[in-house]
């Protein structure tokens, strides 16, 4: 009955995410938002509701390692497994944009950030806050530094349809009730199946929740890929990735402090540090092709083998 639970929790998860972010880039349009700032924030944002409400429900209901395991699986899924995969089956990538020169600090800037607060084992109120004053600052730097359109990022459908405010709150206020309250779902029958296999909470939520949240970003990254703009899913990922880290762990610690256990989750750390670090030489060698895809497919097999095998 949990396995049962968990999947359609799952699924409240990803349709109340699809309907925030649909709603959002209805109300961004009807604003005259670029579509830069738009696939930059409020899609990767959008993208990354799950993984927060999962992560402060996990938070409120005192289990810490759920709610770090989370984010942690959700880089390395985001990098890993969606950008493995769109760079498998993308024909041509050549992004107009220099994704190293402006982007890449946003990859590496989280991680160090993360590895710093978890010196003591904790999360703290204070760490928290800080993390969500670097989502301030990516959106600073996306609305003043970021010159270009992501075209392929929004559903150009929308801007033809006419701006309905009571819609567009009655459907944002069942996506926001679904993404909560499929997280809390989740979160419980995620602790029950680990009880009942004997499986850790961190390996329930770095491997189950985390694959099943990151779920919006590959879903976003294929649609990009058919219509023929595969190079933008990479700026889908950074923005996800920061608010990851900014919004889920800085949101989730502001409920509770989080604790980590540096000693058990040593190789998963190691693995999102691998992760972030080849995404880095992709950016810096434009390796937006098979060559690329298959680093980061070896370390996402090297990831799942360790955590399922």
């Amino acid at each position: 009955m949990d396995f049962i639970i968990f999947i359609a929790a799952m699924a409240a998860l990803i349709y109340g995410a699809d309907f925030i972010i649909k709603e959002s880039e209805r109300i961004a349009l009807h604003f005259n938002i670029s579509h830069f700032v738009i696939g930059a924030t409020l899609i990767a944002f959008g993208t990354s509701l799950p993984e927060m409400a999962a992560s402060m429900m996990a938070s409120s209901a005192g289990k810490s390692d759920m709610a770090v395991a989370n984010v942690v699986g959700s880089v390395i899924f985001n990098i890993t497994l969606v950008l493995g995969i769109v760079f498998l089956i993308a024909k041509k990538m050549n992004p107009k944009r220099n994704l190293f020169a402006l982007d890449s600090a946003w990859v590496i800037i989280p991680v160090v950030l993360f590895f710093i607060m978890i010196q003591d084992g904790v999360i703290s109120r204070i760490d928290g806050a800080l993390y969500l004053l670097v989502m301030v600052s990516y959106i600073l730097f996306l609305f003043t530094d970021s010159k270009e359109d992501l075209e392929g990022e929004i559903d150009e459908s929308l801007s033809k349809e006419k701006f309905n405010w009571s819609k567009t709150a009655l459907l944002l206020g069942i996506g926001f009730v679904l993404t909560i309250g499929g997280a809390n779902f989740v979160i419980d029958s995620g602790a029950n199946i680990a009880r009942d296999f004997g499986i850790s909470e961190w390996i329930i939520g770095i491997f189950l929740i985390s694959l099943g949240t990151s779920l919006p970003e590959l879903v976003v990254s294929l649609v990009a890929v058919k219509k023929g703009n595969a190079e933008m899913s990479i700026g889908n990922i950074i923005g996800s990735n920061v608010a990851n880290f900014s919004m889920v762990l800085g949101a989730a610690s502001l409920v509770n402090p989080l604790t980590i256990d540096l000693i058990s989750t040593k190789f998963d750390l190691l693995i999102m540090v691998a992760a972030s670090a080849t995404l880095l030489f992709i950016l810096a060698n434009k390796l937006y092709n098979k060559a690329g895809a298959i680093f980061l497919l070896t370390i996402l097999a090297l990831f799942i083998q360790n955590s399922v095998l």
